[in-house]
């Protein structure tokens, strides 16, 4: 039986839906493909190519379009946020430290409460906007893969390429108008069962983020019709801060 989307099921998501759908759809004209590898039900990790600064809006609105509600790992202060800490509790996103010894058991609860709940969340593997020149992904850090193989659920890859036109790189002005073409593919699980039962150790996370790269930038040269770099951009070899802008 098809179980019922979940974005018609009262919750906090319908406000916030209200606020961001309508002038998005104003200012944007987005195309899925392959969707249908999007599971309906259950738990499962999303995770995206990241460029702008717009990108959580576009994939929340997807995955919130293909009927399931959107949840992503957000840092823990901004849960102590009034007004702010408050709506990302009531939407189910998951708080976790950027750092220190309390990261990895956020990790293991968040990985839980995934299952528990069947809950799907997005997650960034660069972790910041990539800094690769033409914006193909760069090295991925292992968030969303220790996340998959801690929980035991899949990892959906997926790929957008247009939302530069609507904000570009470290943009703080979006051009509003013509609206923003943006493609959004999807692919297969990625396959990480080989490293089922493995200690999650330094070399396990780098085989299963780079597997998870690997697939993303496949999605994204097919929409780019493009072929990408044969190394993948590594900020530190290039002589670049981790986070913050860069150009």
């Amino acid at each position: 039986m098809r179980r019922k989307p979940e974005k018609t099921t009262p919750s906090a998501f319908w406000p916030v839906a209200s606020l961001v759908v309508p002038p998005l759809r104003l200012v944007t004209r987005i195309r899925l493909l392959d969707e249908d590898k999007v599971p309906e039900t259950g738990a499962f990790v999303l995770a995206p190519n990241h460029y702008t600064e717009v990108d959580p809006i576009v994939m929340g609105y997807v995955l919130w379009r293909l009927g399931r509600a959107p949840r992503f790992l957000t840092k823990a202060s901004l849960f102590k946020v009034p007004v702010v800490g408050a709506v990302l509790r009531a939407t189910g996103q998951i708080p976790v430290e950027r750092g220190g010894s309390a990261r990895g058991g956020v990790t293991l609860a968040a990985a839980g409460k995934l299952v528990e709940e069947g809950r799907p969340v997005i997650v960034y593997p660069e972790g910041s906007l990539t800094r690769e020149p033409a914006m193909w992904p760069m090295r991925g850090k292992s968030g969303a893969a220790r996340l998959a193989l801690e929980s035991g659920v899949p990892v959906i890859p997926a790929a957008h390429w247009g939302a530069q036109d609507l904000l570009p790189r470290y943009g703080k002005k979006p051009r509003l108008f013509p609206p923003a073409r943006i493609a959004v593919k999807f692919g297969d699980p990625v396959d990480l069962s080989h490293l089922a039962g493995r200690p999650l150790d330094a070399a396990t996370l780098a085989e299963a983020t780079e597997a998870i790269m690997a697939a993303i930038t496949r999605l994204l040269e097919d929409l780019r019709g493009e072929r990408a770099p044969v190394e993948r951009w590594d900020p530190k070899k290039q002589g670049q801060t981790e986070t913050g802008r860069f150009d």
